[in-house]
């Protein structure tokens, strides 16, 4: 009884031992790991602060138009002793269209301009022109259905999508067309599309008549000399007057709105902060941190 009572007692305090000595582990790995999650988001956050002064001095150059749509770059480690990468990607917000032009705010009408140029831009994607009913349902402040979608009107927001990734929240637009539709996309802006940076797509959707091989036309001229007022857009083959006047009061050769993504990693450990800034008086529009 008695080596068997202190079999017992010895196993006991064996499991209480190696318990504690997990609680210990685990608890330390916890710190570390918030530790080092803590020293990431100030890295993360350093390449937003590099970005935006980087950006800032761009545009305070007068003559400087940038004719790409977005900049990937690698972030100098601020500190001697972090073990680390700090990766930056900035988008022009500008360069894509404003999905919440499509319906007019302050009169909660359809913009048939804005409407008719995401329809464009579905078809180029081969993407189903109900989308837009859809978004547009989403958007306006009434219940009524267009064009017999049944479930467009279901818990619709009836106010403008706050960010991009509300699309996923509107009823019949998968995730595949999300991720046919993010690249060309925002809701950032007052709508006016910079045409020293948009891509061919989204340049194409502001006119029937600007097809591919214009869009093309557009994208090398400003490759050789970026348009300096809208206006030079008729400087290139097949921008007729006619095809200018109608688009003139929906672009711009200049942009406000940047998304920024900073990532910082290190030992397996990444923290990533994606927010939208806006130049005209170095604003925050848009934090999330991951």
């Amino acid at each position: 009884m008695a080596l068997v009572i202190t079999l017992l007692v010895l196993a006991l305090l064996t499991a209480m031992v190696v318990e504690f000595s997990y609680g210990v582990y685990t608890g330390t790995n916890n710190l570390y790991n918030w530790r080092d999650a803590q020293r990431l988001s100030l890295m993360a956050k350093s390449g937003v602060n590099v970005s935006t002064r980087f950006l800032a001095g761009v545009l305070n150059e007068s003559t400087s138009k940038p004719t790409r749509n977005f900049v990937e770059m690698p972030v100098e480690n601020p500190f001697e002793d972090f073990q680390g990468a700090i990766t930056v990607r900035i988008e022009d917000e500008n360069a894509k269209f404003n999905i919440n032009t499509i319906v007019n705010e302050d009169k909660n009408t359809l913009n048939t301009e804005a409407y008719d140029s995401f329809l464009r831009l579905l078809t180029i994607l081969s993407l189903d022109e109900k989308i837009a009913d859809k978004v547009v349902d989403w958007i306006d402040k009434n219940t009524e259905t267009r064009s017999g979608l049944a479930d467009s009107e279901v818990e619709a927001k009836n106010a403008p999508l706050s960010s991009v990734d509300e699309l996923l929240s509107i009823h019949g637009i998968s995730q595949e067309d999300y991720n046919k539709l993010l690249p060309y996309v925002t809701v950032y802006g007052g709508g006016l599309i910079n045409i020293n940076s948009a891509e061919k797509v989204v340049l194409r959707s502001l006119s029937k008549e600007i097809n591919e091989e214009i869009a093309q036309g557009i994208v090398d001229y400003r490759n050789i000399k970026p348009f300096d007022y809208i206006s030079d857009l008729q400087n290139v083959s097949g921008i007729s007057l006619e095809v200018y006047g109608p688009i003139s009061t929906r672009i711009d050769v200049q942009s406000k709105h940047f998304s920024i993504r900073s990532a910082a990693s290190s030992g397996g450990v990444k923290r990533i902060i994606e927010t939208v800034w806006n130049s005209k008086g170095n604003t925050i529009e848009y934090w999330k941190e991951y």
